[in-house]
């Protein structure tokens, strides 16, 4: 079994089990005319369970063979330009070379004893970042996981700094369109069920400052202690962005943690065209990003920045074996010191392999070309009377609601949306995801891919109106 390792004796073999393995993939992607076959739960899993995997099969070959039955074939390609649901990106091959080489090395992202180079390309990275936001020269970060633990470990250092023994009295403001993993991050830091004060949004879906005035002044008289506010730098569901100088102006007037949460809308710190639409994120206290999103990255690559570094300490632990406490006066430089996880992955190299290939200008017209596209296809939307389209985009989320001529129940309504969606999922053809607005069932483009065209998303709204037609005719038969 030592044959298996991967060492100086077995480099001739790695090379080759990995180029089989690349070569598959290539075939694959190059064959694929859909971004989903259409499986059913049902169909799959029974072709998974009879799989022993106490019998291994001792051959690279038969293992792609039986991959491409169970995983390969049947995967959802986000690469596909008509794969237009969640916010999930095709990735730029420099940062799949990066994925390659960082797994084969696999440097753990901990220590300095661990990892090296890795930790200063991170640190690097960070500071880049961290210049391309403009937080000033005391800021810092950690690369994470993704948005919901970068969220995570920005509350908890607003909630340390906010300096209170009662949890109870700590409240977060942020708008009721935010991101789910608020609550969540609220609900694990052990903050009570009414922490988060939801604020109302504006016809655009941003927060509306007015509330968040009323809701912050509410807090003082309250006696409550106002804990962190989170501003939305790009919604998922409407790709929003809430008002930031304005956030930021009532932040430092009540003397709260501004928090930014711009894991989908990061891209537009590469922009060319779009970077002013985020102006005001300068302000934050902290900030997540989320390569993987809009920076056309692997998952998973994301970050967590601050203004001041020393917030970081509310995330320091040292223990002997590891991080000893003297590493700190001897200069070492342990990432461990600033993150919520130990073991971690040398996610940053694939960031640095793209901006090393393509620079920060070849992210920002990528990111750009899609925001160019929902441009577009809101105006398909707006012009197409078979549609209604919720807002202008201010980035790449276009949500929209199919509306039959002939029928006027809204109930009937979300029906035939629901079902277009899952018809059209089942066919194949493409991919969209849904939503609720004002709690009607609605449909959502999310365009991160820039090879999709208008013709594509034509293309699409005209298969979503016949899968909706098909259900109200059968809907009708069925009442006759």
């Amino acid at each position: 079994m030592r044959s298996h390792l991967l060492n100086d004796a077995t480099a001739e073999q790695y090379r080759r089990s990995v180029t089989e393995g690349v070569e598959r993939v290539a075939a694959k992607l190059a064959a694929t005319d859909r971004p989903f076959t259409g499986v059913t739960v049902d169909a799959l899993s029974p072709r998974i369970d009879e799989i022993d995997l106490d019998k291994p099969l001792h051959d690279t070959a038969a293992v792609l063979d039986e991959l491409e039955d169970v995983y390969l074939r049947d995967a959802v390609y986000f690469h596909h330009p008509r794969y237009l649901a969640h916010l999930n990106c095709p990735v730029v091959i420099p940062a799949v070379l990066g994925e390659a080489v960082l797994s084969a090395v696999n440097s753990s992202l901990d220590t300095w004893d661990q990892s090296a180079g890795g930790t200063l390309i991170e640190r690097k990275l960070i500071n880049w970042t961290c210049a391309r936001i403009g937080l000033g020269p005391a800021a810092d970060g950690v690369f994470t996981s993704g948005g919901t633990q970068s969220n995570l470990q920005a509350l908890l250092l607003a909630r340390e700094e906010a300096k209170t023994d009662s949890l109870a009295k700590l409240r977060i403001f942020a708008s009721e369109v935010s991101h789910f993993s608020v609550k969540k991050s609220a609900k694990l830091l052990g903050l009570g069920p009414d922490a988060v004060v939801s604020v109302p949004v504006d016809h655009d879906k941003r927060m509306q400052t007015v509330a968040l005035a009323r809701e912050l002044e509410r807090c003082a008289k309250d006696g409550l202690v106002p804990m962190a506010v989170v501003a939305t730098g790009g919604t998922t569901d409407f790709g929003s962005i809430d008002p930031l100088p304005e956030i930021a102006g009532l932040c430092e007037q009540y003397g709260v943690w501004m928090h930014v949460d711009a894991a989908y809308g990061c891209g537009l710190l590469a922009s060319l065209k779009y970077r002013d639409r985020i102006a005001g994120i300068e302000r934050a206290d902290s900030v997540t990003v989320d390569y993987h999103k809009s920076f056309f990255q692997p998952v998973s690559s994301s970050a967590v920045l601050v203004r001041d570094a020393a917030t970081l300490r509310h995330a320091t632990y040292h223990a002997e074996y590891l991080n000893p406490r003297r590493m700190v006066q001897e200069r070492i430089p342990n990432q461990v010191d600033k993150s919520l996880q130990t073991t971690r992955r040398f996610d940053a190299l694939k960031l640095w392999m793209t901006l090393r290939v393509m620079g920060a200008d070849g992210i920002g017209e990528l990111f750009d070309e899609v925001c160019d596209l929902a441009a577009e296809g809101w105006k398909l939307l707006a012009a197409d009377p078979r549609y209604d389209v919720v807002v202008q985009p201010s980035l790449s989320t276009l949500v929209f609601r199919y509306i039959p001529a002939a029928v006027t129940d809204p109930a009937e309504i979300d029906r035939a949306n629901l079902y277009a969606r899952k018809a059209l999922f089942a066919s194949g053809d493409a991919v969209v995801a849904g939503t609720k607005v004002a709690g009607r069932h609605y449909l959502k483009f999310t365009l991160l891919n820039p090879e999709t065209t208008t013709a594509d998303i034509a293309a699409v709204l005209d298969l979503i109106a016949g899968h909706a037609e098909q259900y109200l005719g059968e809907s009708l038969d069925r009442a006759s």
